[in-house]
């Protein structure tokens, strides 16, 4: 194996596994320390493994990469591929010679998507998948439901009794994230491993998918990301404060998302050509790198609601994005917000089909909470399926629109 981890179950295994049964070509992306070198030698152990962090295989690969390609076995996995991109074309050829399903696994830890030789040499030959950090299911031992029940039936009803209050623990779930050797450590090691996890990529994996020469100022632009989580993209106002132009900011930011090390959240809006040009919302993609760089710990959930707040919202929707890895890969995942300011955290889309999710952190609801789903549920018209509120509380509650329901935010991991 890939390190001395013990195995949890990902969820995402069984879809590996079909996409291996009927396709040459199997890629499985996410961050780094997110656990795919572990999750493929778990899932195909009999195969060879060739790890191309190793530097002298690299320079191997690169070299000659339609003789190293040939040399390989039938079935084998190709772990970090972005490291050699020019090994996809070799790549291609050798699955139109010999065309079966599950011959390569690749992993990587930069989004290949973003690069042009992927897309057009392994078009109708792979499949790519994300691995994103462990979620909370996957930590209980659970499937992860909560997505499939949301877009499905629905939830019904539940009164629970009252517990005394759920919020320290979930404060602890926030600042855990989902990095499996981040997760085993105390608290104060866990920010260590954290901060390192950053200045390793800032070091080594940038040179991957961009040319920087200073990755400090990379550093800094994540750092006001998280400290913003959750908030409308405002490329301008970053530049102002880094003392960086546009263009740069912008370049910057792609970086950052091909590294799996942000998600930006596009717009939804009824007009489908509007929503390339509304302002998206950034989140962090693991929350407990996020509360590293915000300094967050248990004991400030009361003196720093607004910043847990975002921290939460980020959460949810991380959760969320990976149980659609194993749910339906289709849906697509935005946010509304209109020019009276009525928002949605989360909205998601399957088509024309509509649903939104939002964020409290409060362990009660009333109307007014519900104000953006009223609103995104008059802009959707019919294709608006339901509304939910996760929210801190211990029952389940339809609200007055017959459409809406509280859910306690325990039940993402729970079902």
């Amino acid at each position: 194996m890939a390190d001395n981890i013990q195995i949890i179950e990902r969820s995402l295994g069984a879809s590996i596994n079909v996409a291996l049964s009927d396709t040459p070509v199997v890629c499985l992306l996410g961050p780094r320390q997110s656990g795919k070198s572990t999750l493929v030698q778990y899932l195909r152990p009999e195969r060879t493994y060739l790890d191309l962090d190793d530097d002298e295989l690299v320079r191997t690969a690169a070299a000659d990469p339609s003789g190293f390609v040939k040399a390989l076995p039938v079935r084998v996995t190709l772990d970090e591929i972005q490291r050699v991109p020019e090994l996809l074309r070799s790549i291609k050829i050798s699955v139109d010679q010999r065309r079966e399903p599950g011959r390569f696994i690749l992993t990587g830890s930069a989004n290949l998507l973003f690069l042009p030789q992927a897309s057009e040499s392994l078009a109708g030959r792979m499949e790519v998948l994300q691995l994103h950090p462990l979620t909370e299911s996957e930590k209980e031992g659970n499937r992860g439901c909560f997505l499939e029940t949301l877009i499905g039936a629905g939830f019904e009803p539940e009164i629970r009794p009252a517990a005394d209050s759920n919020q320290p623990a979930l404060a602890s779930r926030l600042l855990i994230g989902g990095y499996p050797v981040a997760m085993k450590r105390p608290p104060t090691r866990r920010s260590v491993w954290h901060r390192q996890y950053l200045r390793s990529i800032m070091e080594r994996d940038i040179r991957d998918v961009a040319r920087i020469r200073d990755s400090t100022q990379l550093l800094k632009l994540l750092e006001k990301v998280a400290n913003q989580s959750g908030g409308l993209l405002n490329v301008s106002a970053l530049g102002r404060d880094l003392g960086l132009d546009r263009d740069t900011i912008s370049h910057y930011l792609d970086v950052l998302e091909k590294l799996f090390l942000i998600r930006c959240l596009p717009a939804w809006h009824r007009n489908r050509g509007k929503r390339l040009v509304k302002s998206p919302k950034t989140h962090l993609l693991d929350s407990g790198l996020a509360a590293t760089l915000l300094e967050l710990q248990p004991t400030d959930w009361n003196t720093r609601r607004k910043d847990f707040g975002r921290l939460l919202e980020s959460w949810v929707i991380q959760q969320l994005a990976a149980q659609a890895g194993w749910t339906d890969p289709g849906l697509r995942f935005w946010h509304y917000r209109d020019r009276d300011r009525c928002e949605v955290d989360c909205v998601i889309t399957r088509g024309s089909a509509v649903w939104g999710v939002e964020v409290k952190t409060s362990r009660s609801v009333n109307q007014s909470d519900s104000r953006g789903l009223a609103r995104l549920a008059s802009q959707a018209g019919s294709d608006f399926q339901t509304g939910t509120i996760l929210y801190g509380g211990d029952s389940v509650i339809r609200l007055s629109d017959k459409r809406f329901f509280a859910v306690p935010v325990a039940k993402l991991w729970e079902l």
